[in-house]
Order: structure tokens, then sequence, then C-alpha cells
């Protein structure tokens, strides 16, 4: 096909699929500017904002201009934060119309071989399987544990990697071996009086890099009163796809966690991931066109909780939580403040332990940059970024760093190494900090 008529293609296949009406709510006020860090980070300039984009958009799908490169790499820019989405008087719904258009431009794209063989394998064989991600969780498990990491940290083999990759390798939390990754519960009792049955999202990478974490959220869960069950039959949630052009395999692993959680009998489905959250509770509308699953994707989604909703529902905070004295502060993750809207009940939480002194970071709510791997394809803005989060984070004098997203927290352990504050400064997801909490005094 030509590139002609490649562009004709994606011209009337945005015509076609993009929701026209929600491009026209945007009244081009320009409330989104100040929210939105490409924006801010790129220079004020107009094609990297929410607004700019949805003028590109709609231009494209009105035949004003070519869906060319720069278009594309206007929303390849965008971290799909949502900042832009609470401030907007029209209520656009931004990261619906940018999944549109992405998925639109990359699956008529011309790929060359290894970003085909690489997406393919990414989207297609990795996260899709379960045992896939265990497999290759298991490698990282392996170069840990064997002696390989120090001796590629010795002979400098890390040095061929950019700095942030190098960062992010020494940041990487101490993965479980292989037999441990296997070997998950699937049904666990109340340790309290019983108040609820909910049912957990363990996730992929949560439930593999960051089982400790998932281990702990459980255990709260339990000290909740919460009886759990864990469907061994779900997926990953399908965000990654969502957001990178694949929405129709993102469908396809949807369907399957709705089955796998439909006969659960939960009162919630918990998550500890905001951005898995943010993506599961948008399974109604990923779904809203297919008339057999529409209305089963709304009640899966009506269910979805944050596992710091729930605890604070629970009355969690007036437990006898208590922690040396320290000052902290708070990130919050983006997909679980303009996805979920879940914002008071962490800081709550937080608050409600003694010998914490919370202090609000200023402009805890911009992005980070991780943005799922956009810390790794975008680097430079994603650092750029980074840096500006760390100067607020600093301001706060914090000892610790609280977070609510994987992504996140592995970001600002990131940001802390390269600000040389690994000795004075950590950052921890919630569930592992109210955890410890709780188990000072019981």
């Amino acid at each position: 096909m030509t590139t002609l008529a490649k562009k004709e293609r994606i011209q009337k296949e945005f015509k076609e699929k993009m929701d026209y009406d929600e491009l026209l709510n945007c009244m081009r006020c320009g409330f989104c500017l100040p929210s939105c860090p490409t924006y801010i980070e790129s220079g004020n300039d107009e094609a990297h904002s929410p607004r700019g984009r949805i003028a590109l958009m709609k231009a494209v799908v009105d035949g004003v201009i070519e869906p060319d490169n720069d278009v594309k790499r206007s929303l390849d820019l965008c971290l799909g934060c949502r900042a832009c989405e609470p401030v907007c008087p029209s209520g656009v719904k931004y990261g619906h119309l940018l999944e549109q258009a992405r998925d639109i431009i990359y699956q008529n794209k011309k790929q060359s071989l290894a970003e085909k063989t690489a997406r393919g394998i990414v989207f297609n064989k990795l996260f899709p399987n379960q045992k896939q991600v265990i497999n290759a969780t298991s490698l990282l498990s392996f170069y840990q544990h064997s002696g390989l990491q120090k001796i590629a940290r010795g002979i400098g083999f890390m040095k061929l990697f950019p700095e942030s990759l190098q960062t992010m390798e020494k940041v990487l939390p101490s993965v479980p071996k292989r037999k441990e990754l296997k070997n998950r519960p699937s049904n666990l009792p109340a340790l309290q009086e019983k108040k609820k049955r909910v049912a957990f999202f363990s996730g992929c990478l949560m439930d593999t890099i960051f089982m400790a974490t998932n281990d702990a959220t459980m255990t709260l869960l339990q000290y909740a009163g919460c009886e759990i069950v864990v469907p061994h039959t779900q997926n990953c949630c399908g965000a990654l796809h969502g957001h990178s052009g694949e929405r129709e395999k993102a469908k396809e692993m949807a369907k399957r966690n709705i089955i796998a959680f439909e006969h659960t009998k939960a009162d919630y489905i918990i998550t500890n991931a905001g951005g898995c959250g943010a993506f599961l509770v948008d399974y109604g509308y990923l779904l809203k066109d297919d008339p057999e699953w529409s209305i089963r994707a709304g009640l899966f989604s009506d269910k979805i909780k944050d596992i710091t909703s729930i605890l604070y529902d629970l009355d969690f905070h007036h437990e006898n939580l208590e922690l040396e004295e320290q000052i902290v502060t708070y990130q919050d993750s983006c997909h679980l403040k303009n996805g979920q809207k879940t914002y008071e009940e962490p800081r709550k939480l937080i608050q409600s332990i003694r010998g914490v002194n919370y202090v609000e970071m200023k402009e805890a709510s911009r992005c980070c940059g991780s943005a799922g791997i956009y810390n790794i394809v975008e680097s430079e803005m994603s650092m750029k970024i980074l840096d500006h989060k760390m100067k607020q984070t600093k301001q706060t004098k914090a000892k610790t760093v609280i977070t609510a997203n994987p992504g996140c927290l592995l970001q600002m352990k990131l940001g802390i190494e390269r600000e040389g504050l690994s000795s004075t400064m950590r950052a921890v997801h919630i569930v592992d900090f109210l955890l410890e909490a709780y188990k000072t005094n019981h």
C-alpha cells in the first residue's frame, strides 16, 4: 500500500471511528493547559497540549490536515495522564479520544521488522499469558539472585544502556523465585469479623515483580474483615494494549477478566494499582458497542474499588496504626485520581498513623513521568517531568514518599536515586506502608 493510500485509509477510519461529538465538546478554553506536563515541558507548545491534540484529531477527521508524522508525534508524546479531564468545564473524555486515535494510527502504521516483532512478543505473547509473565520475571529473579547482577555491574555491562535504564536496574525490587511466583493463594479468610467478600485483581506485574505488595494488600484486606477470592483465570488488565493502539487485544483481555470474576459473588473487585484500576473501570466503555458484552462489562466495572477506598470505608484508619516519627508525603497516581476519582482516601489513611507528619506535596497530582512504558520510550521528556517532580518532593523534606501505583513507585525510586537521596529518602507503596503501621501494635 502506498503512503498516500495509507494516509487516506487512516483519515477514513478517523471519520468512522472517532467520537466526533466528543471532539466538538472541546471549547478550546485552555483550562487544560496548566495541568498538562508535556505542554509545560515543551515550552508551551500548543501541539503538545490536550486542546492542541484534540484540534489535530478533529482536523484529520474534517480533512483539513493529513494524518502525518507530526500528528503521530503529538499523540505519542502524550502521557495519557488524563489530568486535563478533571479541569475541563465541558467534561471532555480526552483519554477515550487519545486511545481511539492511537489505535487507528498504529493499526495502519508501517512497522519495521524489529518493531513488529517486539510488539508481537509484548502484546500477543507476553502480557496476555500470565505464565509467560512468570517465565520472564523468573529470568529477572535469576539475574538478581545468581550473582549475574553483581558481575554485570562489576564489569560495567550496564553502562551500555541509557542512563535512565541503568538507574532503573538499581531500583527494581528483589523478585521472588519461580516457585514462589507460581504458588499463589486462591481463597483467604477474614482475620477479623467478616464484613465483606471481595475478589482481588492481582494483575500481571503486580503478582510477579511486586508480589510482596500484593501479599501486603491481601493481608490488609484480611485484617479489615474481608474474605478474599483470587480467580486464577484472570489475566493482565489490558491497559498497556489499550494505551498503545491495540484496542482489539485489550477487548479480548477484558472479556477474559469479566468471565474470571463473574461468578465470585464478591461485593467488590479490589485493585492496588492505579493504572490497572482506571482501565478496569473503563471496561464498560471499552465494550459499549458489543451487545453481548456491554452489560456484563458495566456490572464488572461497577464493582472495581481501590484498596485505599475499601480500607477507608471499613474504618481501617481507626485501627491502632503507628510508626516512628517521620515526615511523609504522597504522590498521586494519575489514573487513581483522574480515572478512579480516588483522592482523599489515601491521604486520610496516611494521616491517621501516629508518628506521621504528613506534608502535602505541591502539585502532588501532576504526573511523575512514568506512564506505563513512557519512561522507556520517551525517556527525555519523562526525565524532565521527573526532575520537576523531585523539586517538589525535596521541598517537603519527607523521609518517605508514598505512591499507589507500581509505575509511580519505580519512577519515584528512580528520581530518589538520580538525586543521590537514597540514604535519606525512600519511596514505598501505600499498602506496604500501612502494613508497617498496623504491625507496630498488633
